[in-house]
């Protein structure tokens, strides 16, 4: 049996029910596949549900304003996805008449959109045969395959899409991709994958040369950043504060926050209250407290954010205020977000 074949048997035995597989609409197919880039399916299946319900067409999503779709998305991460989905279902209705492209070609024009994306849509909504190449496939094919090449090499994105195209079941290639996702996701795991009762182990390179831990090969990781951030969270007299949303094209874009100080190393209360940021936004007396007794550690791909809260107590700021009861109304980062959660309760 070929390794196709093979892995839509078992798919069909082990499959997940899952709400976006009960349907053909390329609506609910990409707002999943958006949602599971970089995440699993127990994370995004609540984020799913909520978006379905608040938006159930592209044309709902599209009327939405930006601050109510990340405000949705909020704990999702990697924001930037939000976006792309609002500008596409605008693109979509707007442009398209609420009629989603139909080919793999078409669909690489949408923004937010990469080869994965397409590929899962064009072949699961419109039968065309193009493979998905995933983290899952990545680790299936080079450990059946015994391939060594990095998965996060030119060479090697090249070379695993070309592979994964030539083993495609041709005549399913929707129920082809989605079984060798969920047999990655769910058999042949980054650890601890069940080689012992495999359906391909006798014809898996990997296991046959005791190669599967070391399988799939990836290049050196990028070298992690250290960021220093000092969050100043204002406490007027009249219960109003600072939460204002973040601009730039960095990381948290669009989403709100406490005015910011970054500095290059890890900061004491004396050289904050000396900073110019921090004179310039209380130009009043001020008193000044450190929140979380213990740095906060929020790890992203590529950067540590090393995070303090100090709550500041004033009579005056010098930048628009908003009402405490507001703040919550708001699309904020995870990290402000569990922040607000603890000084809340705190204070109430």
């Amino acid at each position: 049996m070929s390794l196709s074949k093979q892995l839509i048997f078992w798919y069909l035995q082990n499959k997940r029910e899952l709400p976006w597989r009960k349907t053909k609409d390329p609506y609910r197919v990409w707002l999943s596949e958006i949602m599971l880039q970089q995440t699993r399916v127990a994370q995004g299946l609540p984020y799913f549900l909520k978006f379905t319900k608040a938006f159930p067409t592209v044309f709902d999503l599209a009327k939405a304003e930006e601050i109510e779709v990340l405000k949705l998305w909020q704990g999702l991460g990697y924001y930037s996805r939000a976006r792309n989905l609002h500008f596409t279902a605008k693109y979509i209705s707007e442009e398209l008449n609420g009629v989603f492209p139909k080919t793999y070609k078409e669909l690489l024009q949408l923004k937010g959109v990469g080869d994965y994306t397409a590929s899962a849509i064009a072949s699961i909504c419109y039968d065309e045969p193009v493979a998905v190449v995933d983290g899952n496939v990545y680790r299936v094919l080079s450990r059946y395959f015994g391939i060594t090449t990095p998965i996060n090499s030119t060479k090697g994105i090249k070379e695993f899409k070309e592979l994964a195209q030539t083993v495609i079941d041709v005549t399913q290639p929707g129920v082809y991709n989605q079984a060798i996702m969920d047999f990655g996701a769910l058999h042949c795991k980054p650890q601890n994958p069940l080689c012992g009762e495999c359906p391909l182990a006798e014809s898996c390179v990997a296991q046959g040369n005791n190669s599967v831990k070391e399988l799939p090969v990836k290049e050196k990781k990028v070298k992690i950043k250290k960021r220093y951030f000092n969050y100043l969270v204002p406490v007027t007299e009249d219960d109003q504060t600072v939460l204002k949303e973040r601009v730039g094209k960095g990381i948290w874009q669009g989403l709100y926050q406490f005015p910011l100080v970054e500095t290059k190393k890890e900061t004491d209360k004396k050289e904050l209250i000396e900073h110019n940021q921090f004179v310039k936004l209380f130009p009043e007396k001020t008193t000044i407290s450190l929140f979380n007794k213990e740095d906060i550690v929020h790890k992203l791909s590529h950067q540590h954010l090393i995070t303090k809260f100090w709550v500041v107590k004033t009579t005056n700021v010098s930048e628009k205020t908003m009402s405490w009861s507001k703040v919550k109304e708001q699309p904020v980062p995870v990290l402000i977000d569990k922040f607000l959660e603890e000084y809340l309760n705190e204070e109430s």
